[in-house]
């Protein structure tokens, strides 16, 4: 069998294009970036944000809020590797009823950790949806009435207090809770199926079928292990190889420049047509796309300066991207009308690198209604 060829250049043009980085998307496009990068990973909602300015023109910090808060457009919960997501809310579905094919945590050993035995842990699943409706409760709220409703006291520190939230994982992997607008400090959570008004339910394994597709379409070509690293639903490098396998004839091994990997046939044609050439963008912490691609492919990003990107306990550092290659970090800091933004670039940029850096800090201003100041810094 004949392996298709594709450089490295093919490849990133083709995945900025698929991400709406290059070119970026139109205003108002907000729900379609987030469908095509498989989800805006959340834990801090600020560089969420960032990462919808990042490809999406126009955009407010109030267009985000308005999607999750008023529209029902986006909703917010637990997806990959058991960490927040914004996703599209038409995507909800989907998203549920794949993981619905692993589940990677005890959840039994978890509950009885706290006290909470089987039986009232399964009757707290139970009343999840039963519980929430459309006007948003908060978590200690949520907690109080499960708590007497299933008759575990128990359940009153696990959910309210204990686990970090983690307790609530499981109803939101099920489809039973996402989250509302905060009522001041305080998160609350909204059931999903009334909160956005539509369900269209999926067979679990043709939704983990599509997952993949979407993955390889967002971040291909690329692998099983990648795949796995990315979605962590359970199963692990096992269960990523066999939902390959049952995708096989839709997928072509692929050389890129001596990687080898694995892309959506249908993808091919056009990859090959694809070019670019001087696009730098700075992409926020915990951004979808170095965060898809990985860190063990050298050419995107040299051994040398993994661990400036991809820290401990799961923090990836904001980068800068130069034709798909990640070639520095950055950070911001607004104080007052100013936001000074501090770049560290691997290598000594040239005076073009320099002026497309300095107008995506131009752009970041717009955003942020402040005034920039850019800052090289060495490492």
């Amino acid at each position: 069998m004949t392996v298709k060829s594709l450089t490295w250049n093919q490849v990133n043009a083709w995945r900025l294009a698929q991400h709406g980085l290059s070119p970026r998307l139109k205003p108002g496009e907000i729900v379609e970036a987030t469908v095509r990068a498989c989800g805006i990973q959340a834990q801090l909602m600020s560089a969420a944000e960032l990462a919808l300015w990042a490809r999406v023109d126009g955009l407010t910090q109030a267009d985000v809020q308005a999607a999750l808060w008023q529209e029902h457009t986006l909703v917010k919960t637990w997806a990959m590797r058991g960490t927040l997501h914004l996703l599209a809310a038409s995507d909800l579905p989907l998203y549920v009823a794949a993981r619905q094919v692993h589940d990677p945590r005890n959840w039994v050993a978890f509950f009885e950790y706290y006290g909470v035995s089987k039986k009232h842990m399964e009757a707290f699943l139970e009343a999840v949806p039963q519980v929430l409706r459309s006007e948003p409760m908060t978590r200690e709220q949520l907690a109080t009435i499960v708590a007497d409703k299933v008759g575990s006291p128990e359940l009153l520190y696990v959910v309210g207090k204990g686990g970090w939230g983690t307790s609530l994982k499981p109803s939101a992997w099920r489809g039973d809770l996402c989250f509302g607008p905060n009522q001041g400090r305080n998160v609350t959570f909204v059931n999903p199926s009334k909160w956005i008004g539509k369900w269209a339910s999926v067979q679990p394994e043709a939704a983990f079928q599509e997952i993949v597709r979407r993955f390889l379409r967002a971040y291909g070509p690329d692998t099983p292990v990648n795949f796995s690293r990315w979605w962590d639903g359970g199963g692990g490098i096992t269960a990523a190889k066999k939902v390959f396998k049952s995708i096989r004839d839709e997928l072509e091994e692929v050389d890129v420049e001596g990687w080898k990997a694995l892309a959506l046939r249908s993808t091919l044609e056009p990859m090959q047509h694809f070019e670019t050439s001087g696009v730098i963008r700075l992409l926020p912490l915990f951004d979808a796309y170095p965060l898809g691609i990985g860190r063990d492919v050298e050419p995107l990003l040299p051994k040398k300066f993994i661990r400036k990107v991809f820290r401990p306990q799961g923090w990836i550092t904001a980068v800068v991207l130069i034709d798909g290659y990640m070639k520095g970090v950055w950070d911001y800091k607004t104080k007052g009308k100013q936001t000074v933004v501090k770049v560290e670039m691997f290598d000594s940029p040239t005076k073009q690198v320099r002026k497309g850096i300095e107008a995506e800090a131009e752009r970041l201003g717009n955003f942020l209604n402040s005034k920039i100041v850019v800052e090289y810094v060495q490492g």
